[in-house]
């Protein structure tokens, strides 16, 4: 394969990769099934499990998010010492049974909500090594030029994913109940299984394996080295704790707000994922992230989530979470990018790791107190909170890199920004990678 076919084929161009496309089409097909189960894990806590309760719907959300952050330093030694897709099939295993486990209680109508707190805490778990496994095994599947490519059309397969499943999980809930919309889920771990055994190994890109002690306590010093780094795992926590509450504020919204039952909250999914979608493709074409972008698109979450919260209607609210999917797509798509770009090959895993604790570890935090807000102040004060610390957060960043000598990017904003690191990088240079 040519440089040129892969390196300048536009928006797909990593789907000239063999491995690209079997990852891809596995993991489309496992998000439908995952989208659809969050539909119907939130429909069984809200509708069946509790009396419309909006903290314990926080709790769960906040159970599945809390093992990313207590486990990320060591999951991320993990994920680095190696070898990342037998890594990742034991996880997609692990994953398969938990949901299935979940599925059973559920269709023999033995489902209590300790038990969803239960496989929340198990499913955090083995997610806490799933994700940044995952996240650092895409840089083994292309080239460091396709790299922005790839996890754009990661984002994009992930909210194609969004855009299906929560619609189909509604109609199913509506029409034949929760269980059937949890069991295909579990079926769906099938299709990336799969697509990881089929792949070439002759074709994929590992960086070296990690050997030797002091793995998590290396990979902390690493980022701390790193203020380019540092900087953009403030925007994803911030955005993570208070931005991406949607589980809870699309679910409030449709039932205590606008009187919606099961289809009409599982449709506010999918049309957010509109928005999330058209933001995956369009990161997909850029070559590079740029910190403006990333900035840029903060500010427009924060503009578009105070709207959503004042929509008058359903319908308004609908159309509102398209801009608002747009625009977090954009922010996540940029930081993901320049965080796996700035970090060097055998320390990515552990650097990934710790970018996934600091952008889903929040939410144990984050949704509970998201939740009471729901509680005791109302459902549109949950967006007006993400809304308002949002946009403080790209105010200050703003400030800081306009302010300081060491973060100044220039008027460009190109990444890796030309910093002056203090502190010499705590590794080696990378090896180059293995041709394919």
């Amino acid at each position: 394969m040519s440089a040129v076919s892969t390196e300048r084929g536009g928006m797909f161009s990593s789907f000239a990769l063999f491995n690209y496309r079997v990852f891809f089409l596995g993991g489309l097909l496992s998000n439908v099934g995952t989208w659809m189960a969050r539909v119907a894990q939130d429909w069984l806590v809200l509708t069946v499990l509790t009396n419309n309760s909006a903290s314990s719907l926080g709790l769960v959300t906040g159970l599945q998010f809390l093992p990313v952050a207590l486990l990320a330093p060591s999951a991320g030694a993990i994920a680095d010492r190696f070898p990342k897709r037998v890594i990742l099939v034991a996880t997609q295993l692990a994953l398969g049974l938990n949901s299935l486990i979940l599925w059973l209680l559920v269709a023999t109508g033995t489902a209590q909500l300790w038990h969803v707190y239960v496989l929340a805490v198990t499913m955090g778990i083995i997610t806490a090594l799933d994700n940044p496994t995952r996240q650092a095994f895409v840089s083994e599947l292309v080239p460091k030029s396709l790299l922005p490519n790839a996890v754009g059309l990661n984002s994009a397969s992930f909210n194609g994913a969004r855009l299906i499943g929560p619609g189909v999980a509604g109609l199913i809930i509506g029409f034949w109940g929760i269980a059937p919309a949890l069991l295909i889920n579990a079926i769906s771990f099938v299709a990336v299984i799969g697509g990881l055994l089929a792949m070439r190994s002759t074709e994929l890109h590992p960086a070296a394996l990690r050997k030797g002690g002091g793995a998590v306590r290396e990979g902390l010093a690493y980022v701390r080295s790193r203020p380019d780094i540092m900087l953009v795992l403030l925007i994803v926590f911030m955005l993570g704790t208070f931005g991406m509450n949607f589980q809870i504020t699309n679910a409030l919204m449709a039932t205590r707000v606008f009187g919606k039952g099961a289809q009409e909250y599982g449709l506010l999914g999918s049309i957010m994922a509109v928005g999330t979608l058209a933001g995956a493709l369009l990161a997909a074409r850029r070559t590079r992230p740029r910190l403006r972008v990333l900035l840029g698109s903060l500010f427009g979450f924060a503009v578009c989530t105070a709207a959503l919260a004042l929509a008058p209607d359903y319908l308004t609210y609908s159309i509102l979470l398209v801009p608002v999917g747009l625009t977090a797509l954009t922010v996540m798509t940029s930081a993901n990018s320049m965080v796996q770009l700035a970090a060097a090959p055998q320390v990515r895993g552990r650097v990934m790791a710790l970018y996934m604790a600091i952008f889903l570890g929040g939410t144990p935090v984050g949704a509970p107190v998201i939740g009471w807000i729901g509680d005791q102040f109302g459902a549109r004060w949950t967006l007006l909170a993400g809304s308002v610390a949002t946009g403080l957060t790209a105010l200050v960043v703003l400030l800081v890199v306009t302010r300081h000598e060491r973060l100044r990017i220039g008027l460009r904003w190109g990444w890796p920004p030309r910093l002056e690191i203090s502190r010499p990088d705590p590794l080696p240079a990378a090896p180059p990678p293995i041709p394919s």
